[in-house]
């Protein structure tokens, strides 16, 4: 009887398994076929002509909308945009573009690739690419025609200081360094840094030459930074190799789970680690992302290293890119992945969302504690929550207006133009005497900004209008507003800190790149500081 019963209960259980399977396909097959009849309706009925590739790229895209973020698809037009995200790289001219207005500026070009070498500059206006006008169009339309296959030439006609000329720039297969600066930070310069831009091809590698070069030119350093600031992340693979620089091999740093179980995976260090004695400070903020997680993550709940700055985004899915037909590809998410202490830090469930259609966060309640390896207390759910705390700096009023209207960025294309040399990316300061030469530069150009308080001086006007009050009121507001005009005289010296820092990043930016922007404002951030005490303490 037992065994009867046990009988009827695997063929109830796997017909049912083989029906739900069944139809799921016919649900599928039906839906298709549906799309399929609205498409040939549309392309045969609608009144204009139907594009087919651009309206099955908006099918798509909205269908990939109702998953996540990360799901993406990519037509074989787009294969340039998956490299960069894959390994850092794309044929182009090695620059980076803004907007401003209807012209499209060089904000940024890179050092030793082929429009530094061509000699452009930031601020140069692009005033056409190959003879079409860039006049009205978006940056990521003149991005696309700048860049192309490595080895074939492109014509930009340039404007600079009211004058137009034509540069013709070589493509090349451009690689962005994934470490653009690393050095040595402290007073005694005794601790090394490391700034870690992306997780694509080889960072590890880069991350591991860097660590070496700074341990062989200072045996004694005292510690390491590694900064993920503003780090999005990318291959999980170098993130497990980075780690591995400061655990020993066999050390588990991450597992994934998905849907497909012969897919999941758990991913230990391979190698002989570089320094598992050395402190180490791992930096991060809200930027810090998915790769830039596990590291962090896996680093603080294996108690290696020390987790300062603000909390992370909370990326915990992994997605693979899979080849489609005719050339594209698409991106998807599948799995979650789990750091060594067994927690899940992803902050946003998409499977639920609100009455609006937006994908919920993880609420306080589920959220489950877990324990690092020596016993402390972590939690999922929600990114990785830094050891030390630095509360992040907000941006005055006069800075968010500076750097809206491009005043730092012009100011410094000036300067740079009439200064043909300033002192080492590391010495470069902002005096007196050009802090007082930017504030009547500001004058000429009539600086002119609205504060948050000024929009509520505003709207209790109107309030009080609607209510009968603002002739009773009108004496007060009129102080208020005498009031605060009068203190808005005063933010370049009040915020005189804050605006220099801006005003020396962009300056060092135009002299010495990325890297001496880097190097000539790590003596004044404040997590950077935070680090090293860290360190000191522990």
């Amino acid at each position: 009887m037992k065994r009867t019963t046990l009988i009827l209960t695997l063929l109830l259980f796997f017909g049912g398994a083989v029906r739900a399977q069944d139809d799921r396909g016919f649900e599928i097959a039906k839906n298709l076929e549906i799309f399929a009849n609205v498409y040939k309706q549309l392309n045969a009925n609608y009144v204009d002509d139907v594009d087919p590739g651009k309206t099955i790229k908006v099918a798509i895209d909205a269908m990939l909308a109702s998953m996540d973020p990360y799901t993406n698809y990519f037509p074989e037009s787009q294969m340039e945009d998956v490299k960069l995200q894959l390994l850092g790289q794309y044929g182009g001219v090695g620059a980076m573009i803004m907007q401003r207005g209807d012209s499209i500026y060089v904000s940024e070009p890179y050092k030793g690739l082929p429009a530094d070498e061509a000699g452009i500059k930031a601020g140069d206006r692009i005033v056409a690419v190959d003879g079409q006008s860039t006049r009205g169009k978006k940056t990521p339309d003149v991005s696309s025609a700048m860049r192309g296959q490595a080895g074939t030439e492109v014509v930009l006609r340039l404007e600079r200081a009211g004058k137009e000329f034509d540069v013709t720039v070589r493509r090349r297969e451009i690689k962005l360094p994934n470490v653009p600066y690393y050095g040595y930070v402290g007073e005694q310069k005794d601790y090394g840094y490391i700034k870690l831009d992306e997780f694509t091809a080889d960072a590890a590698k880069h991350v591991r030459e860097a660590f070496v070069a700074l341990k062989k030119e200072q045996p004694a350093m005292k510690g390491l930074l590694l900064d993920l600031r503003g780090n999005g992340g990318g291959l999980m693979n170098e993130a497990v190799d980075i780690v591995n620089i400061f655990v020993p091999r066999g050390t588990l740093v991450v597992e994934t789970k998905g849907k497909v179980a012969s897919k999941n995976m758990k991913s230990f260090t391979r190698l002989q680690p570089e320094d598992t004695e050395i402190p180490v400070a791992v930096l991060i903020d809200g930027a810090s992302a998915s790769a830039s997680e596990i590291v962090s993550g896996s680093l603080q709940d294996l108690d290696r290293a020390v987790i300062v700055g603000q909390r992370s985004y909370g990326k915990g899915l992994v997605q693979n890119i899979l080849p489609m037909a005719y050339n594209s590809q698409m991106k998807v998410t599948v799995s979650k992945y789990y750091i060594p202490s067994g927690r899940c830090i992803q902050a946003i469930d998409y499977s639920h969302r609100d009455e609006q259609g937006r994908a919920v966060k993880v609420p306080d309640s589920l959220k489950t504690a877990f324990k690092t390896k020596g016993g402390r207390t972590v939690y999922d759910g929600f990114g990785i929550e830094p050891d030390v705390e630095v509360e992040p700096d907000y941006m005055s009023n006069i800075a968010v207006a500076l750097a809206q209207k491009l005043l730092i960025f012009d100011y410094a294309t000036e300067y740079y133009r009439t200064h043909k040399e300033i002192a080492p990316a590391g010495e470069f300061e902002v005096s007196d005497e050009l802090y007082a030469d930017f504030c009547r530069y500001l004058k000429e150009k009539g600086l002119t900004y609205n504060t948050v308080t000024e929009r509520a001086i505003k709207e209790l006007r109107e309030v009080a209008k609607q209510e009968k009050y603002d002739a009773a009121l009108e004496g007060q507001m009129k102080a208020m507003e005498a009031a605060l005009e009068a203190e808005k005289a005063t933010d370049l010296q009040k915020h005189r800190d804050e605006v220099s820092e801006m005003l020396k990043a962009e300056i060092l930016l135009r002299y010495y790149y990325d890297a001496g922007r880097m190097e000539g404002l790590l003596k004044s951030d404040p997590v950077v500081a935070k680090a090293i005490e860290s360190l000191v303490v522990k």
